[in-house]
């Protein structure tokens, strides 16, 4: 059993490790894991991002149907509300419908979202599905940023102050279901796939360029792959070995090689709200532009090219591993400036 203070100096290192790979490639891809421990994980790393996507089987259909589904689903929301400052969670409206008041303080519902698609296919007689429902919550004072969505001339009007009306983007989403020869050339093979399109628009309201986005549900990757086209850094794990190859043939990136028994460290909670500002102390070191090599970041790759721990839960116990100097130069498009 590990104390404290050892728990800290390997959840460091494991910070060191993810922040490593999203300086080196903008995408950092976690080994199959359940959502609330992934929440739990980057939480206990004192990540923070602007915005999470939340993607769960819809409890119908495929992925099946389980009796705790909201209180479940609750409580990936009360974790995620501490890790960023939007989230958008997706579902077939009637499954959504009853969220509404169950959020929980001091998220807000900031809009109900519909993505409709006319292409679906009718397999049943009678009213041919042809939407989906996404719930955008938001921390108070969260930023919108419509002015993502301005033409030019607006955008110049918005930067300097003469714009009194700023326009938004509707509320529904209207882009074709990936299915048959539409989005051939997104189609992954994961039976829940989202058009980019429908994902970009989620990431441009909440968040800018060169902020943090993380997907603890994320398939076959289209919220790191939109995420990468605007500019954005991520975080994205899954809970299927099968989906998290897809993401990583997708993004042309390999997973962390991170333990399930590190990814299941965390600080009590009480003692981590508590002292939050010292773990960050700890582990808020940031990468020199001049060193980009992993050598120069303390950094291992095993035969796959993974970045991996250079050192187990025992070396820690027996001294092996000491917090490296915190003398850190932050710089402008580094992750740690997003994160910490």
């Amino acid at each position: 059993m590990i104390n404290l203070n050892e728990e800290k100096k390997i959840l460091a290192k494991a910070r060191a490790v993810v922040l490593a790979e999203l300086d080196r490639s903008g995408t950092a891809i976690l080994p199959p894991c359940d959502a609330e421990k992934t929440l739990t994980f980057l939480l206990a790393l004192g990540i923070h991002a602007r915005v999470t996507i939340l993607d769960p089987w819809y409890n119908k259909g495929v992925g099946g149907v389980r009796s705790d589904y909201i209180p479940y689903i609750v409580g990936i929301l009360e974790k995620t509300k501490d890790v960023s400052d939007h989230l958008f969670l997706w579902g077939f409206p009637e499954i959504l419908a009853p969220f509404i008041e169950r959020i929980p303080k001091p998220l807000e519902l900031i809009c109900w979202l519909t993505w409709y698609f006319k292409n679906n296919p009718s397999v049943i007689r009678g009213w041919r599905s042809a939407q989906m429902t996404c719930l955008h919550l938001a921390n108070p004072k969260a930023p919108l940023n419509v002015q993502n969505f301005l033409n030019e001339a607006q955008l110049k009007m918005f930067k300097e102050g003469k714009l009194r009306y700023i326009p938004g983007p509707p509320s529904v989403l209207e882009e074709s279901l990936l299915i048959g020869f539409i989005g051939r050339n997104e189609q992954t093979g994961h039976p829940a796939q989202k058009p980019l399109r429908v994902i970009e628009k989620l990431l441009l309201m909440g968040s800018k360029e060169g902020e943090l986005i993380i997907d603890p549900m994320s398939g076959s990757g289209t919220t790191a792959d939109a995420a990468r086209r605007l500019g954005r850094f991520s975080i994205i794990c899954d809970h299927s070995e099968e989906f998290t190859c897809l993401a990583e043939k997708r993004l042309g990136v390999s997973r962390l090689d991170i333990s399930p028994e590190v990814m299941s460290l965390s600080f009590p909670i009480k003692c981590h709200l508590n002292k939050i500002e010292e773990f960050r102390a700890i582990c808020g070191y940031t990468f020199n532009s001049k060193d980009s090599t992993d050598s120069h970041r303390n950094i291992n790759r095993n035969s796959k090219g993974q970045v991996s721990l250079p050192f187990t839960l025992s070396d820690a116990g027996n001294g092996a591993y000491k917090v490296p100097s915190l003398k850190a130069k932050r710089r402008k498009g580094t992750m740690a400036k997003a994160s910490v």
